[in-house]
Formats: C-alpha cells, sequence, structure tokens
C-alpha cells in the first residue's frame, strides 16, 4: 500500500508539474502577445503625443524664433507675453462664444434624437447608421462642402437657392462685414458632424436603463415628460457628463471649420479666430515663433483641465459615493 500511495504521489505531483509549466507558458504567452498588440500603439502614444508635450513645454520656457533648438532661457515671460496679447485673449472669447452655440445644442439635439431612436420599433439600426455615418468625414471635407456648395455665398448655392424659393435676397454667408452670418455656417458643419457620435453615447446610456422604472412610473400617471425628467435625465447623469466634457474639450479644439471656412477671405472677423488657429499662425507663421506659441499652447491646455476638474466638482464625477 505504501508502495502504491508513493507511486501515485510522484505522478500526481508530475502531472501537477506539467499543468504549472503550461500554465505558466500560457501567462507568458498572453503577456507578449498582449505587448504585440499593445506596444506599437504605446509607442505611438509616447513618440506623437508625451514628447511633443514635454518639448512643447521645455519651448515655452524659451526665445524660440525659427528654432526648436532654442538657448535663451527667458522663465514665464511667454506666459506674460501670451496673456497680455489681446488677439489671445479674443480667441479664447471666441471658443465661449463658440462653446455658448454649439454645448447645449449638440447636447439637445443628440439627446431628443437618441430617444427618438431609442424608442423606434422598426429599422432601429438603420436609423442609427444614418446618424452616425457623418462621423466618419473629414472636418476639412465637410468644410469645404459647407463653404463650396451649401453656404458659397452666390445665388447658385443651396442655402441661397432656398432663400430665393422665398423671395430672400442672396446673402454672403462667408463675408466679413456684419450681420456674422459665418457664425452659421460654422456651427451647422460642426453640428452635422457631430451629433451622431453623441447620439450613439446617449443610446447606450438609454439602453442600459431598465424598463421596469417606466412600467413603475407609468402606473403613477408619470409618463411623457414626467417620465423624461424623473427617470431618464437621472439615469443619463454619468452619460451626460461625459458628453459636456466632451463637447467643451471638442470646442477648445475647433480649428478644422474655423482655418477652412475663413481663411480664404484674407482676414478673420472679430472673435472668429479660436485659440488652435491664433497659436497655428503664431508658430508656424512669418515669426515663427515657437515659444509664445508653446506657452499659448500649455495656457490652453491648463484651461481645458480646469473646466474638466471644475465639472467634474460640479456634477460629483469621480466622487466616492457615501456608505
Amino acid at each position: 500500500m505504501s508502495v502504491s500511495s508513493t507511486t501515485t504521489r510522484e505522478v500526481s505531483g508530475r502531472h501537477t508539474g506539467r499543468s504549472g509549466r503550461r500554465r505558466s507558458a500560457a501567462a507568458r504567452a498572453r503577456h507578449v502577445w498582449f505587448w504585440v498588440f499593445v506596444g506599437p500603439f504605446l509607442l505611438g502614444l509616447v513618440v506623437f503625443v508625451y514628447v511633443p508635450i514635454g518639448w512643447s513645454l521645455f519651448l515655452s520656457f524659451f526665445n524660440a524664433h525659427n528654432t526648436v533648438t532654442p538657448t535663451d532661457f527667458v522663465g514665464l515671460q511667454n506666459y506674460a507675453n501670451m496673456l497680455g496679447d489681446p488677439a489671445f485673449r479674443r480667441s479664447l472669447w471666441t471658443f465661449v462664444l463658440f462653446a455658448v452655440f454649439i454645448v447645449p445644442t449638440t447636447f439637445a439635439l443628440a439627446l431628443g434624437l437618441a430617444v427618438l431612436v431609442h424608442r423606434t420599433a422598426r429599422a432601429k439600426a438603420f436609423f442609427r447608421s444614418v446618424f452616425f455615418l457623418p462621423t466618419a468625414c473629414s472636418y476639412v471635407v465637410a468644410a469645404l462642402v459647407w463653404k463650396m456648395s451649401i453656404f458659397s455665398g452666390v445665388r447658385f448655392g443651396l442655402a441661397n437657392t432656398i432663400l430665393g424659393w422665398v423671395g430672400m435676397d442672396p446673402i454672403a454667408w462667408l463675408s466679413v462685414p456684419d450681420p456674422p452670418w459665418y457664425w452659421v455656417v460654422i456651427v451647422t458643419v460642426r453640428l452635422w458632424l457631430q451629433i451622431g457620435f453623441y447620439l450613439v453615447l446617449f443610446l447606450a446610456g438609454l439602453q442600459r436603463i431598465s424598463p421596469s422604472l417606466y412600467e413603475a412610473a407609468a402606473l403613477d400617471g408619470a409618463v411623457g415628460w414626467k417620465a423624461f425628467r424623473h427617470i431618464t435625465l437621472p439615469q443619463l447623469r454619468t452619460t451626460s457628463t461625459a458628453v459636456l466634457l466632451l463637447l467643451l474639450v471638442n470646442a477648445f479644439q475647433a480649428f478644422d471649420e474655423f482655418y477652412n471656412l475663413l481663411s480664404s477671405t484674407g482676414q478673420y472677423p472679430p472673435y472668429a479666430r479660436p485659440p488652435l488657429v491664433y497659436l497655428y499662425y503664431k508658430a508656424l507663421g512669418q515669426g515663427q515663433d515657437f515659444g509664445n506659441g508653446s506657452a499659448g499652447a500649455m495656457i490652453l491646455t491648463l484651461l481645458i483641465a480646469g473646466f474638466a476638474l471644475l465639472q467634474g466638482r460640479l456634477t460629483g464625477i469621480g466622487r466616492r459615493e457615501a456608505d
């Protein structure tokens, strides 16, 4: 019996050892394949994001005209120059105006369309795809279509053709003088491009709401607007916060539509040059002032981070729930 028990333990030990080696080999294989797939993206993130951010921070403390390897250290002077520059401050006000137009409008339209698509009994996938499709379009291409076909400023443009049908005169949509019709062009192209993306985010949030909540509310007479106000909106709190944050960050990063729609006019109207367009001309214009341009980029980064932290504080996202 003892020999048999010993043999059994030896066989069991060998089997356990082989199983352990197989598990160890499988774990190593998963580790290797993890880095095979993630490594290129991580390398690209470091090379194309973190290194430029670090180098921009470095340049912001130097007098860097026409060079990216400066030696003249100026400390915080570039930051003082940018904060004292009226053109830079006007570019920040342009962001404020743009955000006032685009953030609530996109939020309301995306949420309203998401609710309608979510309640659609048929062809839900079709409508979801149709609204999301413009997201795949380039901002540059969309801006050129808006500029050359829809709001071209001539009587053959689509917008002016429609105005002609109702007896109105053509409008020079992208002209500099008042009234500022160019805001209609800029806001509509941004709405067309981004509503579908946020609609999908809201749809994902709506699908997580239990139908039993609406059924219980209906028994108490809470239907329609009451159900939307007391059930849908509270249940979409986290999604709404994420959408608002993304909308604010994207408004800060507005560049393509402003540059492609207004650069051909030869001059930017007042409060129509957002921060990124201003910094583009500052750093890559005739002066190639990389020092001041980098300082402006750092100020813009801090503003975006400040808005994100403020929104998180106001909405309570990230705050630990009380036991």
